[in-house]
């Protein structure tokens, strides 16, 4: 990962000199992750579409703040993050929709394996719904975006005791939640 990490910093000191080859591999390399972290958040696959493109418009107008205490990937988060709060506070509520996620696949599953998957994630989404926002970011951020504590601390902006704190409480309540849905925790 540390070769990961140092690519993506010359990655963006050459994106500071305007080169678009190095604007359009770090979009390459970050832009899914974004998106799928901004779909969590936002329950709408246009709006996170629209906040991954502002990160990177931002990126590459000059916003490259980027101070290496954390991994490029981290910061891209906390910026991301801090663009949906935003967006969020400034819209209305709407239906909430996570078809884009309910369509997902592994590549080689049977229709069987897959449609089990499908219906399991289904069902483990709909309890992680019933988390508070603060625990559904936790597991987002440990989970799928496989952050650490240390850089959940600097995207959310909580100590990291907190963010430990937060994970155990939201590992408990969905462990509950679960229970009574009848998921175990094997997949799939």
């Amino acid at each position: 990962m540390q070769g990961a990490q140092e690519t993506d910093t010359v990655l963006l000191s050459r994106i500071g000199t305007g080169d678009r080859a190095a604007m359009q591999t770090l979009y390459t390399r970050h832009s899914k992750r974004l998106y799928h972290y901004l779909l969590r958040l936002t329950r709408d696959g246009a709006v996170a579409e629209d906040l991954v493109n502002d990160v990177f418009v931002d990126l590459w107008k000059g916003g490259n703040t980027f101070e290496g205490r954390a991994q490029v990937s981290t910061w891209l988060l906390a910026i991301a993050r801090y663009k949906a709060l935003s967006a969020l506070r400034r819209q209305k509520p709407t239906v909430e929709s996570d078809a884009a996620l309910e369509n997902w696949e592994e590549p080689g599953d049977t229709p069987e394996v897959a449609a089990q998957k499908a219906d399991k994630g289904k069902r483990l989404r709909a309890c992680i719904e019933q988390l508070s926002v603060e625990h559904r970011e936790v597991i987002d951020l440990v989970y799928y975006q496989e952050k650490s504590v240390r850089e959940i601390s600097d995207i959310v902006g909580i100590p990291e005791a907190t963010v430990k704190t937060r994970m155990f409480y939201a590992r408990k309540n969905l462990s509950a939640l679960m229970a009574r849905a009848g998921l175990d925790r094997g997949w799939p």
